[in-house]
């Protein structure tokens, strides 16, 4: 048998039972552990190229990562070309974060090769755990907002929807977090020093991006009104394409990101006259706009830096979508709305109404009110946060000087709303101050939510309570002028990477007891609920969690050289820290169980690990504080011989996806403990609802639903409602009162005040006491003694080893609601209007 392009057949040697070769699989498409065997080894030299003897972990993780992409890209070609000729209706969906995590294991359970992909690296001599380990997670997002856009790009391929993620290429993501002497230090986050395997540079998908400067007017060759903007910096935007697997379709979507360069990055004359700082100057200014996830925006200059992020990466992504749509798909710009749904992923991609108009307008001379017409029904809006201080404005100043031509048409899209508003409600003077695109409160300023809220036919919240609150607070007056555009699409997670990979002793269990079904249809998790009363299933069930348990004590041992006992309940809160999420009542809670067992050596509580991660903003003074108490008083509790018999205190640096692989399985109690009415939805819940965690929380955000789906009796509630938070705090709250009235409370804020976890330093951690005694801004205070209250209720139905367990398994089999698939599949179905596209690969 002859090839005349390599006389070696790919699959010589192999024969079946009956002495036959085996149809030959291609070493670039084939599934088999043969055919990556071959693979790897074909990367290993001809792309890695390193001799046998100079090989690492590292270069067979590239290896394998490029043989796993290359089956990719034969999916991602046939998509691509599928939906353009057949011209599908296709969602973008913009966003400034892209969480992703390691994509490695997620695409070989995506396609279905995790156990041909052990074996091939065993026939080479590897094993494929200490490969994966090998991966540098992608800085390009922060927390449950790029987390959640990552898991609906998973979602959108696994339901074969046609989608584009459009994001930044960052090259450095917001920081690695260490704890130094207690304290948070950020060091950069290099996450692109070794590159990226999983991206394809595209330099010929680029385009021009303005930026300042000013505008003229003029009339074109037609007598027609124009006007021209003249930039005072013009840098280009270059195309990197991840593909996005879905879980066993064919379907492969695209993620794409913008990286800043200049358009002309050397300049030669200035180099050869010796100006060598001059001569890539350019480049370097160009270079900063995608430089840092989230640059401090405190200074102006840091300000102006982060509008030109979000404007580059809209700009550039709506060039592309118009250069799809008219050039490749050769489809007029006025069927844009029936080609593409594109999502505005918060408030940060919200000046793509204003550039859409302006592409429309001046790019493609469309008049205002068809461009109008298209932007309105090209949009969708997806609101957060309730919180004001993250409804992003921009001064009046630095947008006038940054985005001169959006601001004339952020204008006229003003004055037609406002003209809108007088004529739905005559009158009233001070509905149209609180409407109007434009802030006059402590200095004008331009109002991204009103934009993004007016110029998209659909507006939605994140979870059934979020959704209320925002049509009764802070767009109330939009949902009284257009109540049919408001709704609500809880928030979900994959089950592919947040069970299935990161649980692989649940994920066995699962499939032996109810099939794998789950993985695509979370509902039939329910069936789970026929095993409650079903000795040997709970026993299973403990043993999984155990396991998983055991893994993280390794890690944190690893990691911060604390020992934990697998047997003692995890009682876990990772996420962003913010005063809001209130990670200083958990550990105010701990102080009141540290006094306790020191005032009274005969006290004994159920033995209990407290674990916190997440990452402070670098300039949040009060939550940088609030690591500095957790940690303080870690280091007391864990060093007392008095108390470390029962407790243990965990602070887990550099909190992420790759770590939250071993955090979410291994929880017992999941810690959602947020003021009622301040968190939009979280997904932190979901995932640890999903791996068997117990909910200690307040009605809040997505604990609502988490609470009806898992039935109140499998839910700790506590603390105040949003109604009861707004009458406290309209009534002139006074945190003082409850010290008064109780002295427990009082004797815990006095430790800390006194430096008994400090090492006597009474000033360190007095910020945050003095916030909480005359400040208190989400009442922790108010809601302590309840908190402490239903933690005792926690202790005692973890010392019922049956109870728990039946808990544990009702809370993992009702969530299904919470999959990113539902939600995917609600705003394709009644928002994008985009439906499924089954690929057939053809070549």
């Amino acid at each position: 048998m002859t090839d005349v392009v390599n006389t070696t057949p790919d699959n010589v040697g192999d024969f079946d039972a009956a002495g036959s070769p085996p149809p030959h699989e291609h070493s670039r498409t084939g599934l088999s552990a043969d055919a990556l065997r071959r693979a790897i080894s074909d990367h290993l030299t001809y792309s890695i190229a390193r001799p046998a003897a100079a090989l690492t972990s590292d270069h067979y993780y590239r290896a394998l990562a490029l043989a796993v992409r290359d089956r990719m890209q034969q999916r991602w070609m046939a998509t691509t070309q599928d939906w353009l000729d057949l011209s599908n209706k296709v969602t973008c969906y913009l966003s400034a974060e892209f969480l992703m995590g390691p994509q490695l294991g997620n695409n070989l359970l995506n396609l279905g090769i995790e156990k041909q992909a052990r074996e091939a690296l065993a026939a080479l001599g590897q094993e494929l755990d200490e490969i994966l380990a090998c991966e540098e997670e992608p800085g390009l997002g922060n927390g449950g907002l790029g987390r959640l856009a990552a898991c609906y790009l998973d979602s959108l391929a696994t339901l074969e929807r046609p989608s584009i993620g459009y994001g930044i290429r960052y090259e450095f993501g917001i920081f690695d977090q260490e704890i130094q002497n207690g304290w948070q230090v950020e060091k950069t986050d290099n996450w692109l020093v070794s590159g990226n395997p999983w991206e394809i540079d595209k330099p010929d998908a680029s385009y021009i991006v303005n930026w300042g400067g000013y505008t003229e007017q003029y009339e074109d060759l037609a007598g027609h009104h124009r006007v021209r903007w003249i930039p005072q910096q013009v840098i280009k935007g270059v195309s990197y394409d991840t593909p996005i697997q879905g879980y066993g379709v064919n379907t492969c979507n695209t993620l794409t990101l913008w990286s800043a360069r200049s358009v002309e990055s050397f300049a030669l004359e200035a180099f050869n006259t010796g100006d060598f700082y001059k001569a890539v100057e350019d480049e370097v200014v160009a270079e900063k706009v995608s430089k840092v996830l989230y640059p401090n925006d405190e200074p102006d200059a840091g300000k102006r830096l982060r509008l030109q992020q979000q404007y580059f990466f809209v700009s550039c992504s709506l060039q592309d979508i118009l250069r799809i749509h008219t050039e490749r798909a050769d489809l007029p710009l006025e069927a844009l709305p029936q080609k593409w749904a594109i999502q505005l992923n918060d408030t940060h991609p919200s000046i793509a109404v204003a550039e859409l108009m302006r592409l429309l307008i001046d790019e493609h001379h469309l008049g205002w009110d068809e461009a109008w017409g298209i932007t309105l029904e090209t949009f969708g809006y997806t609101n957060h946060t309730l919180l004001p201080e993250a409804l992003e404005t921009w001064p009046l100043g630095i947008f006038s000087e940054s985005l001169p031509r959006h601001l004339e048409i952020i204008y006229e899209i003003n004055n037609r709303f406002l003209d809108e508003v007088r004529a739905r409600f005559p009158g009233d003077e001070d509905r149209l101050r609180r409407m109007s695109l434009i802030g006059e409160d402590g200095g004008k300023s331009v109002r991204m939510a009103h934009l993004a809220t007016v110029g998209s036919h659909a507006i939605n919240g994140v979870a059934a309570l979020h959704s209320e609150l925002l049509k009764a607070s802070v767009l109330q007056d939009f949902y009284e002028m257009w109540p049919e555009r408001f709704g609500n699409v809880t928030n979900g997670v994959t089950p592919r990477r947040f069970l299935a990979l990161s649980n692989p002793g649940l994920r066995t269990l699962l499939d032996e007891s109810i099939g794998d079904g789950w993985l695509t249809e979370l509902d039939q998790l329910r069936a789970l609920e026929n095993f409650v009363d079903d000795p040997a299933f709970r026993q299973r069930w403990r043993d999984v969690k155990r396991a998983n348990k055991g893994r993280l004590a390794e890690f944190v041992h690893s990691t911060t050289g604390i020992e934990l006992d697998p047997t003692w309940m995890f009682d876990i809160q990772v996420k962003r820290i913010h005063e809001y999420k209130r990670q200083h009542l958990n550990v105010l809670h701990i102080i009141t169980l540290y006094n306790r067992l020191k005032q009274n050596p005969s006290f004994a509580i159920a033995p209990r690990a407290f674990i916190f991660g997440g990452k402070a903003a670098p300039g949040y003074f009060m939550a940088k504080r609030i690591i500095r108490l957790i940690t303080a008083v870690g280091a007391t509790v864990n060093n007392d011989p008095d108390v470390n018999r029962y407790m243990k205190v965990v602070f887990l640096p550099n909190f992420n996806v790759q770590n939250a692989h071993l955090i979410y399985p291994a929880a017992n109690l999941s810690e959602q403990i947020s003021t009622a009415g301040k968190e939009a939805s979280g997904t932190g819940n979901m995932k640890f609802m999903m791996n068997g965690a117990l909910t200690i929380g307040t009605l809040d955000g997505a604990n609502v639903e988490i609470r009806e789906e898992a039935g109140p009796e499998n839910f700790f509630l506590f603390g105040l409602t949003v109604d009861e938070v707004e009458r406290i705090q309209a009534q002139g709250y006074r945190p003082s009162s409850y010290l008064e009235n109780d002295p427990e409370l009082a004797e815990v804020l006095e430790l800390i005040l006194q430096g008994a976890f400090t090492h006597g330093d009474t000033e360190v951690l007095r910020p945050v006491v003095d916030n909480l005694i005359h400040h208190d801004p989400f009442l922790v205070l108010a809601d302590y003694r309840s908190y402490v209250d239903c933690q005792a209720k926690v202790s005692a139905a973890w010392q019922d080893g049956d109870t728990w367990s039946r808990m544990s398994i009702l809370n993992a089999a009702r969530s299904g609601k919470f999959s990113s698939d539902r939600a995917i599949e609600q705003y394709c179905d009644e928002i994008w209007n985009v439906d499924p596209m089954p690929v057939d690969l053809k070549f």
